[in-house]
Formats: structure tokens, C-alpha cells, sequence
């Protein structure tokens, strides 16, 4: 293969997961993509979950047709053949292979409660149970909200979780007064440790409950709150609870939300989960990115496999809202998300009629995606037109410039610049 044709910007088509909770129909941004990217007929009751961008097995990029190289030349062999598209620091670091899965999720209704192992423990369950955990790699992820966006995420404050206990009695049915009376004992004096075990302790009684005593425990939730609510406006949680229930009756993951933090982002806001944190996204539409993983321990909300003893065992209990990214401009029209993992970076980019902007060559591949709006993207002497739908692999070391007579609405997912820094 000429290096002329390896060093230029390949487009890609995209791969799309059809999980039941994705948003069907042309409502779905999941589904306008796929149908721009590939040409796929769109069908109104199939649910579009998620648009996969990269390498990852389970759901592999392809070399598009108008690359020279043939329909049906996976991005992943195209990467085992040419690994030096990488960079030298990438390709020493995790060789031969994107670190990163890029994708888009149109959610309709809530994902699973679950947690994402660390490499540790993803070694282990991918030796143990290879038809369950799809690879032996951590799986960090960043959410960036297209609309606004819904997730259930990490644990409340030791404070909130007493008020929980206080004022929602259907837990304290399931866990017992002598784990609930723990959590309620424990002081300020007591440190992080204590707090951190009884949590772990209540958390798990109440995830190991029976399914009649969970679906007993529902009801009477449910009918408690009716009766209140005829008296008192309830509160954001307890009308989630309420919403949740009536998707997935009788779950304990329906009880369980009381224990996490409710988070909305606003479009442009984003949120980083690490390993053996506790999530579930509910609603909206985001970008997303990850280690290449597809590795999920899943306890509630679910009718697919759990694996509550695994997941109460992984989890780290840290307790407390997490950060929101709102990102910082990389210049007038580009804002970066930078995660505290080595794997990825975001970058969202949002060009007016007329403008154009320069994405720096950087040492580490990236992948782009126009989500909105045509343009004119330049690499060195080579113009090329691109248009909403379109996905683009950028091999290391590319300057990218855009130029545009609409609006147009770019991401790229990169390398995290701080891991080419590191030891500098």
C-alpha cells in the first residue's frame, strides 16, 4: 500500500446496536446517522441504541467503498497493517489497536444499573466467563449530552443516605434495622472507612433481596407514595422511582435508585465514570466514549444476565456528586473534554455559516464525526467534501481544517493529549 494512500483521512462505515431500550425509528439521532452513513433503510418500531465508531469486535468499523480499499476491509485489520497510523507512543502503549470506542446513545429508557470492571478484574471474569465479559479491558466512559440527559450515577453522601434510610421505609423492610441503624450510627468522627463498609453492607443486603420481597416492598412504596402525594408534591427522586417502576416492575434497581446521585446534564455537559463505579443513563440522546471494552456488570433494571454478588463485590463505594466536564476551549469554535484517563479525549466542535477551524496534528489517531451540516475538510494539499453522517478515521500527525457554508457540528475522538505529555 502506497504511504501516500496510508497517511490520508479514511472514511469509515459505522456500526449500530439495537438494544431495546434505544429510541426507535427516525426519532433516534442513532438512526438518521446510520441511514446517512451507510444507507440503511430505517425502520419505525426497531429501537437504535447505539452508533459504534472504532475497532472494538463487537461491533467493528469498516473501510467505506470510496476509500480504494474495498467495502469489507475492517478498520481493525486496516490499523494490524498499517500500525504506524497510530503514532510511535500510541502503538508502544497499546499496540497495534485503537484504545478508544467512540459511539452515539439514543435512549429511550433506562440502561441497567451496572458497573465496568477494572483490568484486574476484567482479566478474570473474561477467563471465567468469556460468553459474558466480551474482553479482558477496563472500560472507563465519558457521556457528552446532545440533549439534555438523564443518569443515575455513584453514590449519595453519607448525609442523603441517612435521610434515605429516615424517610423511605421499604428499604430499611428490606436491609433490616441493624444495617440500616449502622449507617444512622456512624458520625462525622467515624472517617470515610466505616462509612464506606456500612454502605457496602446495606447496599448489598438490599441488592440480594428475594424477588417477592422486592415485589412486596415496590407495592407498598408505590401505594405510600399515591397516599402522599394527594398531600404533598414528591420530590424528583421519588417520581423517578415511580417511572422506573412502571418499566421494570417488581426490579429491585427500582428500589435501589434512592442510593444514587440523580444527574442532568444540560447539551454540552459531560460526565466521566472510572471502573467499579455504580451507573445507569435513563434518558436522552450523548456522545460517548471508552476503552475499547464492552465489559458490563449488571445488578437491576435489567431482563438480562445480573451478576449481583460480582458487582456489589467490584464497586468502590466512593460516595458524593460526581464532576461535570463542561469542557475548555481549544479555540473559537472547538471545546475539548479532557477525562482522567489515558485512553480519550473529546472534542466538540460547532462552526457558524462561513467559518473555518484548524484541528491541530496531534501524535495519536483520531476519529471524526459530522453530525450536522456540510463543509469542506483540508489535509495538506487534499480537499475533501463532508457531510452530517460521515465518519472519518485521521491517522496521527494530521492537521485537519474545516471550512463551512452551513452550520456544522463536528466531534472527534482522540488520545487523551495528557497521555503524550506524561513524561515530558
Amino acid at each position: 500500500m502506497a504511504k501516500a494512500n496510508v497517511d490520508k483521512v479514511k472514511r469509515l462505515r459505522a456500526w449500530v446496536q439495537n438494544y431495546d431500550w434505544g429510541i426507535c425509528g427516525t426519532e433516534a439521532q442513532v438512526a438518521r446517522l446510520l441511514a446517512l452513513n451507510s444507507g440503511a433503510e430505517i425502520k419505525p418500531d426497531r429501537p437504535y441504541a447505539e452508533f459504534w465508531m472504532g475497532t472494538h469486535d463487537s461491533g467493528p468499523s469498516f473501510l467505506s467503498n470510496d476509500n480504494g480499499e474495498g467495502g469489507n476491509l475492517g478498520l481493525k485489520d486496516w490499523i494490524w497493517k498499517n500500525p504506524n497510523v497510530l503514532g510511535h507512543k500510541v502503538l508502544k502503549k497499546w499496540g497495534p489497536d485503537l484504545p478508544f470506542l467512540f459511539k452515539v446513545l439514543s435512549v429511550a429508557k433506562p440502561l441497567s444499573i451496572q458497573a465496568h470492571p477494572d483490568k484486574e478484574l476484567a482479566k478474570e471474569l473474561y477467563k471465567l466467563k468469556p460468553n459474558l465479559y466480551k474482553d479482558a479491558n477496563h472500560k472507563p466512559e465519558m457521556a457528552l449530552a446532545i440533549t439534555e440527559f438523564r443518569a443515575l450515577c455513584g453514590f449519595i453522601t453519607l448525609e442523603e443516605l441517612k435521610g434515605v434510610l429516615i424517610d423511605v421505609p421499604e428499604i430499611v423492610e428490606l436491609v433490616g434495622t441493624a444495617s440500616a441503624k449502622q449507617v444512622l450510627d456512624i458520625d462525622k468522627q467515624d472517617g470515610a472507612e466505616k462509612a464506606k463498609f456500612a454502605l457496602r453492607s446495606v447496599f448489598t443486603q438490599l441488592m440480594s433481596a428475594t424477588k417477592d420481597m422486592a415485589t412486596k416492598a415496590i407495592s407498598n412504596l408505590k401505594s405510600r407514595l399515591h397516599v402522599e402525594s394527594q398531600l404533598r408534591y414528591l420530590t424528583e427522586k421519588e417520581q423517578l422511582v415511580l417511572h422506573l417502576e412502571k418499566q421494570y416492575p417488581g426490579d429491585i434497581g427500582v428500589i435501589s435508585a434512592f442510593f444514587f446521585n440523580y444527574v442532568k446534564l444540560n447539551p454540552g455537559e459531560a460526565l466521566y465514570l472510572g471502573a467499579n463505579e455504580p451507573h445507569a443513563y435513563l434518558s436522552g440522546e450523548c456522545i460517548e466514549c471508552m476503552a475499547t471494552s464492552d465489559n458490563v456488570v449488571r445488578a437491576g433494571l435489567t431482563p438480562k444476565h445480573r451478576d449481583i454478588q460480582t458487582l456489589c463485590s467490584m464497586l468502590t463505594y466512593k460516595q458524593g456528586y460526581p464532576d461535570i466536564l463542561k469542557g475548555f476551549p481549544l479555540n473559537q469554535y472547538i471545546t475539548r473534554y479532557l477525562p482522567p484517563f489515558e485512553e480519550f479525549e473529546v472534542d466538540r466542535c460547532i462552526l457558524p455559516k462561513g467559518a473555518s477551524t484548524v484541528f491541530p496534528a496531534i501524535p495519536g489517531p483520531s476519529i471524526f464525526l459530522v453530525f450536522l451540516g456540510k463543509g469542506t475538510l483540508c489535509t495538506g494539499s487534499r480537499e475533501d467534501i463532508v457531510k452530517e453522517g460521515d465518519v472519518l478515521f485521521a491517522p496521527s500527525n494530521t492537521e485537519i481544517s474545516i471550512t463551512t457554508t452551513s452550520e456544522l457540528q463536528v466531534y472527534r475522538a482522540g488520545v487523551n493529549s495528557r497521555f503524550f505529555h506524561a513524561d515530558l
